[in-house]
């Protein structure tokens, strides 16, 4: 049964569920330097850096020029589809098989259906987006704990 009737939020709460079985932390949309935003990116507990891209439609996955970007700010990096999504396009050399993987998910679970390669980042660069995740991700939960602090705040 086609699942492409699925939302990008729903891709991502099937996704985020398996990073977390895999002992890797996400967080959703994540600003990056350089002004992209990443739909997913998750830290592991020896400091590696994941992103996983969304897309629910075709039109969108072929239409992404710049998704190359996000390999600057992770060791490794995915696409996540949902469930009945076609995947010949990502096996083509503008993806990168050798580099990324896919991810199919729908709204409860996901599945690796193809590894993504580790390509370490450089020290400083890691150590950069390290600091720029553990601040996001506090500054989010701190304003989960008292939103009225929100005002005057920027994300970053």
């Amino acid at each position: 049964m086609l699942s492409l009737d699925l939302t990008a939020r729903d891709v991502v709460r099937g996704v985020s569920r398996l990073l977390l079985r895999h002992d890797l932390t996400p967080v959703a949309e994540v600003p990056l330097e350089g002004g992209r935003r990443a739909d997913l990116m998750a830290i592991d507990p020896r400091g590696g850096l994941v992103i996983v891209e969304i897309k629910v439609s075709r039109a969108d996955l072929l239409g992404d020029g710049k998704w190359q970007d996000y390999l600057a700010h992770c060791d490794r990096f995915f696409w996540a589809v949902p469930q009945g999504f076609d995947l010949a396009p990502l096996s083509g050399a503008a993806f990168l098989p050798e580099r990324s993987g896919i991810i199919v998910a729908d709204r409860y679970d996901a599945a690796i259906v193809r590894e993504a390669a580790t390509v370490p980042l450089a020290a400083p660069a890691r150590r950069r987006e390290t600091l720029a995740f553990a601040r996001r991700a506090a500054r989010r939960l701190a304003l989960t704990l008292d939103p009225e602090a929100e005002a005057g705040l920027i994300e970053g």
